[in-house]
């Protein structure tokens, strides 16, 4: 088996898991079917995802996105492994959810996944570090939340990075499998600088097209993810540890403290202070 998940916790109409895949380039991809509605945070690896909805390359902060009874199918031609927090909400719950959620006409997700979102950016850190926690109270509170915005995002018919853009020529395979070594490269060096030129170059393509591509397939710049993966790990240890937030923000990768204050609030809403205050008076 190249698929485990635990159970982390579960409720009436509802359960989460952490779910771990050690699937590589030689495995074939696997072909299921969501027996729930299912809201999946990647949280590291990358994996391509394919459903009636349509077929994307899923890195970490993306959300996948699945209607129940929808067959899927999931490879890993590009990379080895990954890692998701998965969701699982029966029809009724759903239903209950997307009735107090303006713009979700129909019970049904309209895109495979979402890319990541500035403004999920705050709720997955926080899920992440539950997780690591085992803090199993804090699930359902979490399952909402992130229900309600994958079900707002779907409403609102929000464009997402896919491989069958309108009017724009889908990424290769062989693009695609660079844009996951890229990806996997920021995550193993996200706390030292990783320069556009280099990404481009470990894969052997112009900085232009590495960056055209790198958007198209990841719905995020190089930058832009090199930043919230930074961003991302600080607001988990922010509401894991007791370090000192100079110690974090240095750690992650940030070398001025002021810049690290000016964009978590940015991203996240609030300042790091605030986040942990707020985070901790929640226990």
């Amino acid at each position: 088996m190249t698929t485990s998940q635990q159970n982390l916790a579960s409720g009436q109409g509802w359960y989460v898991c952490d779910v771990l895949c050690t699937a590589g380039a030689g495995d074939r991809p696997f072909e299921e079917a969501h027996d729930t509605f299912c809201v999946a945070a990647v949280t590291s690896g990358t994996f391509r995802y394919r459903t009636r909805q349509g077929a994307a390359m899923l890195a970490p902060g993306a959300i996948l996105l699945g209607n129940v009874g929808a067959c899927y199918e999931c490879g890993h031609e590009h990379g080895a492994g990954d890692r998701c927090l998965s969701f699982h909400f029966a029809p009724a719950y759903l239903d209950r959810i997307a009735s107090d959620v303006p713009g979700a006409s129909k019970l049904a997700f309209g895109v495979p996944h979402m890319p990541p979102l500035p403004a999920l950016a705050s709720l997955l850190a926080e899920a992440e570090a539950a997780r690591e926690m085992v803090d199993i109270d804090a699930f359902e509170e979490l399952g909402l939340r992130i229900a309600g915005a994958a079900l707002a995002v779907a409403g609102a018919a929000l464009p997402v990075a896919s491989d069958a853009v309108p009017g724009v020529r889908p990424p290769s395979r062989r693009d695609q499998k660079r844009v996951a070594e890229a990806v996997r490269q920021i995550e193993l060096n996200a706390d030292r600088p990783v320069s556009l030129s280099e990404l481009a170059c470990a894969t052997a393509t112009s900085p232009y097209h590495f960056l055209r591509t790198f958007r198209q397939v990841a719905g995020m710049t190089p930058y832009q993810f090199l930043l919230r993966t930074r961003l991302h790990r600080a607001a988990v240890r922010l509401r894991m540890s007791g370090d000192a937030i100079s110690a974090i923000a240095f750690e992650a990768g940030f070398n001025d403290l002021s810049t690290f204050n000016r964009r978590f609030r940015r991203v996240m809403g609030e300042t790091p202070g605030h986040y942990r205050t707020r985070r901790v008076a929640t226990r």
